[in-house]
C-alpha cells in the first residue's frame, strides 16, 4: 500500500510523510478513525515508508527486495496484531501469529474492511474476536529482537479497543519506552474503550469520515462509475469508502438489515394492545439472537441510522437523506412521523444500551426482546404540537 493509493486524507499523508523527513518519528502513534475511512491503509503506508526506504544524504532511495516483502506483508520487520478467537482449528491460546496467513490475505484483497468483515472472512462470526495476554506477550518478545533488515521494526495493532485489561496493562511499559528504532501504530474505532493509559502515551492522529467529493471521485476513477451514479453511492456512504465500494458491487449486509429491521417496527407497531403478537417479537429476538455478536451489534447500529434518517426525513431536511429502502410496501416517508422529537433520544439510548450489553456478552435473546417491547411504546409516543 503507497501513500498515493489512498483515498483522501491529504493533510495526514502530508504530515506523516513530512515527520519522516526531518525524523520526528514518534515511537508510537494512534489512528482514531471510523470505519472504512482508511486508518489501516495509511498505517501501511507509513510502515513502507520506514521499512522499505532510506535517506540517503537527502535523497529517499528504495530498497526493492524489502518492497517486494513488504507488498506481501511478509517483510520481517513489519509485525501485526489484531483480534483473534479459538475456531475448530486454533483450540487454545488464539494469537496473531496463527492466522497470519489469512491475515495478508485478507489485507491485499482490501484493507478497508472492518472487524465484521475480517470474523465473517475466518468463519467465525458469530464469536467476538479479542487481542489478548498470550498475544501481548509474543509481542513482548518479538520486538525485544533486533531488527532483521535496515533500521526500524514496525509493528500495526489493528483494533486496538479490543485489547482486554490484562494485555493492556502488560503492553503499557512497551508503549511509554519501547525498544530503540520500534515504532507503534494502534489503530482504533473506539478510543473511548482503550484505557486512558494507552491513550496518554500515544501521540494522536484522528481521521475524519471521507467528503462526499472525494468518494464521488475515487468511485469515478477506479469503477467507472458516472457523475450522477458516483453522486449517489457517496451520499449514502457517509464517509465510509468501504461501504461505496460495497454498495458498488451490491455484497452489503444491509439488504438482511432492513429486512429485519421492518419486520421489527411492523411487528412492534401491531404489538400495542395485542399480546398474542409478544409471540412474534420473541421469535423475531430468537432469531437476530441466533447469529454472532458482531453480526447483533452491526445490526443494532443500521437501526441507529434508520430511525435517524427518518427523523430527518419528518422534519423536511430531505438534502440530509439518503436512505432508500427496498422493501416492497414500505414507505420511508410513512414511518417517519412515528419518529420525533418525543422518542428519538431515548430510540437512541435504548438502542445504544443493547449494543453495549451485547458487547459485554449478555444473553441477547433476553436484551433484544426487553429492547422490542420497549419499542412498541416509544412507536406510538407523539410529539407536541
Amino acid at each position: 500500500m503507497d501513500f498515493d493509493a489512498i483515498i483522501g486524507h491529504q493533510h495526514i499523508k502530508k504530515h506523516l510523510l513530512s515527520s519522516l523527513q526531518k525524523g520526528r518519528i514518534p515511537h508510537a502513534q494512534l489512528f482514531v478513525a471510523p470505519q472504512g475511512t482508511g486508518a489501516l491503509p495509511m498505517a501501511l503506508a507509513y510502515a513502507k515508508q520506514l521499512l522499505c526506504f532510506s535517506d540517503k544524504n537527502g535523497v529517499w532511495t528504495e530498497n526493492p527486495s524489502a518492497r517486494l516483502k513488504f507488498d506481501k506483508l511478509v517483510h520481517p520487520d513489519l509485525h501485526f496484531a489484531f483480534p483473534v478467537t479459538t475456531t475448530d482449528r486454533i483450540k487454545t491460546k488464539p494469537v496473531s501469529d496463527l492466522f497470519i496467513e489469512e491475515w495478508r490475505q485478507f489485507v491485499i484483497e482490501n484493507p478497508y474492511r472492518n472487524v465484521f468483515d475480517w470474523m465473517q472472512y475466518l468463519g467465525i462470526e458469530k464469536k467476538q474476536g479479542q487481542i489478548g495476554v498470550d498475544e501481548a506477550q509474543l509481542i513482548l518478545k518479538k520486538l525485544s529482537l533486533k531488527a532483521y533488515e535496515g533500521t526500524f521494526k514496525v509493528l500495526i495493532v489493528w483494533m486496538a479497543e479490543k485489547m482486554n485489561t490484562s494485555a493492556a496493562n502488560k503492553l503499557l511499559k512497551l508503549i511509554e519506552e519501547p525498544p530503540k528504532n520500534t515504532v507503534l501504530i494502534l489503530i482504533t474505532e473506539n478510543e473511548d474503550q482503550l484505557l486512558k493509559t494507552i491513550t496518554s502515551r500515544c501521540q494522536t492522529l484522528r481521521f475524519l469520515p471521507l467528503p462526499e467529493t472525494i468518494i464521488r471521485k475515487g468511485l469515478q476513477d477506479n469503477f467507472d462509475k458516472s457523475p450522477q451514479e458516483a453522486h449517489q453511492i457517496a451520499v449514502q456512504a457517509q464517509g465510509n469508502w468501504h461501504k461505496a465500494c460495497q454498495l458498488v458491487s451490491q455484497d452489503t449486509s444491509e439488504t438482511v438489515f432492513e429486512e429485519w429491521f421492518i419486520l421489527w417496527i411492523r411487528t412492534a407497531f401491531r404489538a400495542k394492545g395485542n399480546a398474542a403478537v409478544i409471540n412474534d417479537l420473541i421469535g423475531w429476538s430468537t432469531t437476530i439472537a441466533g447469529t454472532g455478536r458482531e453480526t447483533q451489534k452491526q445490526f443494532l447500529a443500521y437501526c441507529l441510522s434508520f430511525f435517524r434518517q427518518a427523523l430527518l426525513q419528518n422534519y423536511k431536511t430531505d438534502a440530509l437523506v439518503y436512505l432508500q429502502p427496498k422493501t416492497a410496501n414500505f414507505s420511508l416517508k410513512k414511518f417517519a412521523p412515528f419518529v420525533n422529537h418525543a422518542n428519538i433520544l431515548e430510540i437512541t439510548s435504548e438502542i445504544e444500551t443493547a449494543s453495549y450489553h451485547i458487547e459485554r456478552n449478555g444473553n441477547a435473546k433476553i436484551i433484544l426482546l426487553d429492547l422490542s417491547i420497549k419499542l412498541t411504546r416509544l412507536l406510538h409516543q407523539k410529539a407536541e404540537a
